[in-house]
């Protein structure tokens, strides 16, 4: 659902203008009913807003939905012991679509070399990855847990509540689903009033800030051989990627809140991090805990001897789940490699601006093998940015008068409003220990409306994450 298009926001008031006209009318005649009422209204709703992405994203979630909760109903009510070695057919069977859909095309052309033409051209259905890591998730709970079933409406609006199931937060039983068990519609002031800034503030870090940044990369990308070139390119795709899935995120966690459900907060300025396991901290904090508890922890954490052997699985397999591609592969394996060495190193501890810089500079640099997929100039890139002689005062020319002055003037002035939003993230970490607390105030927000009918571009990009 793209939050971003004027259309998503007229499907939503269409079907809470349908759900609450019966709502009404189901209110004056059978009032008793309307508990269970509103918790199969959300149901429809988020089904009908999954619907309109599009019929084979719907259906593909509905099919992994329905047999995840099948498959785990006939484990629980099934007689023989060692109920839990069934998890090693039912996992698979519900990463099938995520592995068909997803890896097949990688797997057996770039990895087999079997030239399987007919696997090119699949497309990812929204949401495959979130909402699949989110089903795996509900079947490892329940079973390790020893928790009954819910019931089946509650489980499908845990796996489909709409403002997260095409991007997260990749939520967890225990966070959502009494949430769901409780479920009422009703409008709450409170709840309004806490949503809406989140809304704002998630809308104009898409709209004006990512969806701009998106248009300056494509005359910086061209060079393979000026670091001052890449460098820029990094820093415009670090930003926008950032300000793109965080702003997705937050909408998400707004209109949670305006529901009266509240879903987990997946990043937490995380640009605002003085080393790597505060950033891996503050980033996708979601995905960061599930591969931490079903993952991590079970290969043996940082309990045993092998630790970094198993932080750099993860991230490898973190860089897989990204995109089926060896630059993704290359990304995990690079942050990997950040982490490890932070903590083989964590008795030194860097004054706060260093090792802020460092990160920094640690965190755009394998920004580069998020945007740049071909292979061959992947490499070629990323050898340019440790050659000390290319970076030279002719490249530097050279970047600079890519843009001519009044290109460079809006560039710099996108970039100066990125920075001070930064810098705002930052004083609400560090002064109220409370993400974008300042951003969230009622005069900042009214600026941030504004900003966005001025700002946003006419041409709508999707979200950077729904190719995930």
């Amino acid at each position: 659902m793209n939050f971003a298009e004027l259309r998503f926001w007229g499907y939503l008031l269409l079907g809470l203008a349908a759900v609450v006209t019966f709502r009404a009318i189901l209110r004056a005649a059978r009032p008793a009913v309307l508990e269970k009422y509103d918790r199969l209204a959300l149901a429809v709703l988020s089904m009908f807003l999954l619907f309109c992405v599009g019929w084979l994203t719907f259906l593909i979630w509905l099919t992994v939905a329905v047999f995840t909760y099948a498959g785990l109903y006939w484990i629980l009510h099934s007689k023989s012991a060692g109920r839990r070695r069934y998890l090693l057919i039912l996992i698979p069977l519900q990463l099938g679509p995520l592995l068909y859909y997803k890896y097949s095309n990688f797997l057996a052309n770039s990895v087999f070399g079997l030239g399987w033409d007919s696997l090119r051209d699949l497309v990812i259905p929204v949401g495959l990855s979130f909402y699949t890591f989110q089903k795996v998730a509900f079947v490892i709970d329940t079973l390790a847990f020893k928790e009954p079933l819910p019931r089946f409406l509650d489980y499908i609006n845990f796996v489909g509540f709409f403002p997260q199931i095409v991007a997260g937060p990749i939520e967890r039983k225990r966070d959502l689903l009494p949430q769901m068990e409780r479920f009422g519609l009703r409008w709450d002031a409170e709840w309004i009033n806490e949503g809406v800034p989140w809304i704002v503030l998630g809308l104009f870090f898409k709209m004006c800030l990512a969806d701009n940044l998106a248009q300056w990369m494509a005359p910086f990308m061209k060079s393979s051989d000026n670091p001052f070139s890449i460098w820029l390119c990094n820093v415009l795709f670090g930003l926008r990627i950032y300000y793109d899935f965080a702003g997705y995120s937050l909408v998400a966690y707004g209109l949670g809140r305006c529901f009266g459900v509240r879903l987990t907060l997946n990043f937490l300025s995380p640009y605002c991090s003085t080393n790597f396991q505060e950033f891996w901290r503050r980033w996708h904090v979601t995905l960061s805990n599930w591969f931490r508890d079903y993952v991590y922890i079970p290969l043996g954490g940082s309990r045993v001897p092998w630790w970094a052997a198993n932080v750099a699985i993860v991230f490898v397999v973190s860089g897989f789940w990204h995109g089926a591609g060896w630059n993704f592969i290359l990304w995990g394996a690079m942050h990997g490699a950040f982490l490890i060495a932070y903590r083989l190193g964590g008795k030194w501890k860097l004054p706060g601006p260093i090792g802020w810089l460092g990160t920094m500079a640690g965190a755009f640099l394998a920004w580069l093998c998020f945007y740049e997929t071909r292979w061959p100039t992947l490499l070629a890139k990323l050898r340019t940015l440790f050659v000390p002689s290319m970076y030279s005062t002719a490249n530097l020319s050279a970047t600079a008068n890519v843009l001519n002055s009044g290109e460079q003037i809006v560039l710099g002035g996108l970039i100066t409003m990125a920075a001070l939003t930064l810098v705002m993230e930052w004083l609400s970490v560090r002064r109220d220990n409370e993400p974008f607390a300042i951003l969230r105030k009622r005069p900042i927000a009214a600026v941030l409306v504004v900003l966005i009918i001025l700002l946003a571009p006419g041409k709508n990009n999707a979200f950077i994450y729904f190719a995930f």
